[in-house]
């Protein structure tokens, strides 16, 4: 499908500049599409089929970036916060000019998977409750973590405001004073996975996101690192 866009908003949606900077490089004869100098910043172009090139360099557009991060303890999920640092304090500006956002939210304690993108669509459908995505979590328990909880869970479990949780899958990896699980839940309420543990009388001391839908972590990614996704990786997100 052709996306017909003014030159200006090309580049400067790319960081190449604002809107007066490339009227500026227009003039100075920087801007070429297919071949041919424009003086015009709102010349249109076809941004599927048209060559653009910036001071002789090819021009890459695309509309959306779709980023996975491995966020570390002490950074908000957010895009704007007056006293914590922000995830998208990590992301390098050349990003930061697509305006991307956290597609759902981790604790500020909270470790691992996050997806940035600025695909409002794709975001709306993996945070629709219509659509159940999983998301599989690692903790550290404060108790002893039992075959009851996993039955518990299963069942689903009342929070503390009277919430009635879809069953969840509860896999224990060390049952001890200090245990250590996985937790896949399909639903995404507020601090849920802490919430589902207090309601059987223990403490999440450690958490870490996983996966989400089919799109599991990079755990070549050190804690506040990203990149960017494949496309098939960006297809896994949404899948059960």
């Amino acid at each position: 499908m052709a996306k017909k866009l003014r030159i200006d908003k090309v580049l400067s949606n790319l960081g190449y500049g604002s809107r007066a900077d490339l009227k500026k490089y227009c003039k100075q004869g920087l801007i070429k599409i297919n071949g041919k100098t424009i003086s015009n910043p709102g010349t249109q172009v076809d941004t599927e089929i048209d060559k653009i090139e910036f001071d002789n360099k090819e021009v890459k557009y695309r509309e959306f970036i779709y980023l996975m991060m491995n966020k570390p303890d002490g950074y908000l999920s957010a895009t704007f916060d007056k006293r914590d640092p922000i995830v998208l304090d990590l992301i390098d500006s050349s990003y930061l000019t697509f305006e991307p956002f956290p597609v759902g939210r981790l604790d500020k304690d909270t470790e691992g998977l996050l997806v940035l993108t600025n695909d409002g669509q794709l975001a709306h459908r993996v945070l629709s409750p219509k659509k159940h995505v999983p998301k599989t979590y690692y903790a550290k328990i404060d108790g002893l973590v039992t075959d009851e909880d996993i039955k518990a869970f299963e069942e689903g479990v009342t929070l503390d405001d009277g919430y009635e949780t879809m069953p969840a899958q509860l896999k224990i990896l060390k049952s001890d004073d200090l245990s250590e699980i996985e937790l896949t839940i399909h639903e995404g309420k507020f601090h849920q996975v802490k919430r589902m543990f207090e309601s059987v009388g223990k403490k999440v001391v450690y958490l870490k996101r996983l996966s989400m839908g089919k799109l599991n972590l990079d755990e070549s990614l050190n804690l506040g690192e990203y990149r960017e996704l494949t496309d098939d990786e960006v297809k896994l997100i949404e899948e059960r």
